[in-house]
C-alpha cells in the first residue's frame, strides 16, 4: 500500500496528456531504488541504522586508541627493548651515562605508594560516605559534599606545593618521630627521616584519591532501596548492623569499583608524587626512604634525554607503567571475582 502523503511520488506512471488518436501518454517510470528508498526513510529505517553504525563505530574507537597506545610504546621503545631484554624490568640501576637501564626501582615505588594510599584513603573516603548518608544532619550534607568534591577538582601541582611547605615539614618533625617510636621494630620507620619519601608521597596519593572514593561510593549507597535498610532496623538491627548487612553488602561492587578507580588515579599520578618523593632509585623496606615512580622518572629525565637509547628507555618506562596498570587492575578485579563468584551483589 502506499504511503499516504507521497502517492504522487511512487506512482509508476503518471497520465499526462492525450494523443489525437486517444492513446495517453505517459511520464517515466518512477526507479524502484528512489521508491525503496522513499518507504525506508519514511519508516526510520535509514536514521536508526546510521545511529547504529556511529554507536559501534563509537565503541569500537576504545579498542583502536588502547592498540594505537600500545603500538606506539612498543615501536618507539624497540630500542631498548632489543638492548635490555627482561633486564629492564628486573634491574635496580639506572644509570644513563653508561646506557645501563633498569626499571624494577620505579615500578617498586610505584606499586609501593599507590598501595598505601589506597590503604589510608579507602577507611576514610568510606566513613565521610556513611556519615554524609545516615548520620550527617541535614544542614551539613551540603557543605561537607562541596568540599569533598572540591578536593577531586584542585590540580595536582598544588597538592605538591602544599606538601612540600607543609606536609613534608610535619612529617619530618612530628608524625615522624611518633611512627619511629611505636612502629620502628617493623623495619617499615626508621631514621633517616628528612619528611621527604615514599610514606609523604603516600599521604599525598591518599588525599587525592580521597574524594573519587567517597563521592563514587557515595552514589553506590544511596541507590541501595530504601526497604533494605527499613527490613533491618525493623528486624531489630542497631543503625552499624543495618549498615554493615544491608548498605555496604548491597554496594561492595560498586564500592570496590570505586576503589580500583582511586588506585588507577594513584598509580598515574605525576606532579604531586614528584615534588615529595626525593626521586630517588632505590628499594628499600624504610617508608621514610626517598623513592622514584615511573612518573616521575618520565617527567623529570624526558626533557634531558640526549641519545636514542635514553629516550627509547625512558619511553619503555611507560610502556612499564601501561603494563603496571593492567596488571594491578587486573588482580583487583580478580579479587573482587573470588569475593562475589562472579555474581552481582545483594542482601542474603
Amino acid at each position: 500500500m502506499n504511503e499516504p502523503g507521497i502517492i504522487p511520488l511512487i506512482q509508476t506512471r503518471v497520465p499526462q496528456q492525450r494523443e489525437p488518436d486517444g492513446t495517453e501518454v505517459h511520464a517515466p517510470a518512477v526507479p524502484s531504488v528512489i521508491r525503496n528508498f522513499l518507504r525506508a526513510k519514511s519508516s526510520g529505517r535509514i536514521a536508526d541504522g546510521a545511529f547504529a553504525g556511529v554507536m559501534v563505530l563509537c565503541a569500537l574507537s576504545i579498542f583502536a586508541i588502547v592498540v594505537l597506545i600500545v603500538f606506539v610504546l612498543v615501536s618507539d621503545s624497540r630500542l631498548s627493548i632489543h638492548a635490555s631484554g627482561w633486564k629492564f624490568f628486573t634491574g635496580q640501576i639506572w644509570d644513563p651515562v653508561s646506557g645501563d637501564f633498569g626499571a624494577l626501582p620505579f615500578i617498586y615505588g610505584t606499586v609501593v605508594s599507590s598501595l598505601l594510599a589506597v590503604v589510608m584513603a579507602v577507611p576514610l573516603a568510606l566513613a565521610v560516605s556513611i556519615f554524609l548518608l545516615d548520620i550527617c544532619p541535614k544542614f551539613l550534607r551540603g557543605p561537607i559534599s562541596f568540599l569533598t568534591e572540591l578536593l577531586a577538582a584542585i590540580p595536582s601541582v598544588v597538592y605538591g606545593l602544599w606538601g612540600v611547605f607543609v606536609l613534608v615539614p610535619i612529617i619530618r618533625d612530628q608524625v615522624g618521630p611518633v611512627l619511629e617510636k611505636y612502629l620502628g621494630w617493623t623495619g617499615f620507620f626508621v631514621e633517616p627521616n628528612f619528611g621527604v619519601g615514599i610514606f609523604t608521597a603516600s599521604v599525598i596519593l591518599a588525599i587525592m584519591i580521597f574524594p573519587v572514593i567517597s563521592s563514587i561510593s557515595r552514589d553506590v549507597m544511596r541507590a541501595v532501596p530504601v526497604n533494605q535498610r527499613e527490613a533491618a532496623l525493623a528486624l531489630g538491627a542497631t543503625r552499624w548492623e543495618m549498615i554493615r548487612i544491608s548498605v555496604l553488602r548491597n554496594a561492595r561492587m560498586g564500592i570496590v569499583g570505586s576503589v580500583i578507580l582511586g588506585l588507577g588515579r594513584a598509580l598515574g599520578e605525576t606532579m604531586a608524587v614528584t615534588m615529595v618523593i626525593g626521586n630517588h632509585p632505590d628499594i628499600v623496606k624504610n617508608l621514610f626512604a626517598p623513592g622514584y615512580t615511573l612518573a616521575s622518572v618520565i617527567a623529570n629525565e624526558f626533557t634531558e634525554a640526549t641519545g636514542d637509547l635514553y629516550l627509547s628507555a625512558l619511553i619503555e618506562v611507560g610502556l612499564a607503567l601501561f603494563l603496571v596498570t593492567i596488571v594491578v587492575n587486573a588482580v583487583a578485579r580478580l579479587l573482587v571475582w573470588a569475593v562475589t563468584r562472579g555474581n552481582t551483589a545483594g542482601a542474603h
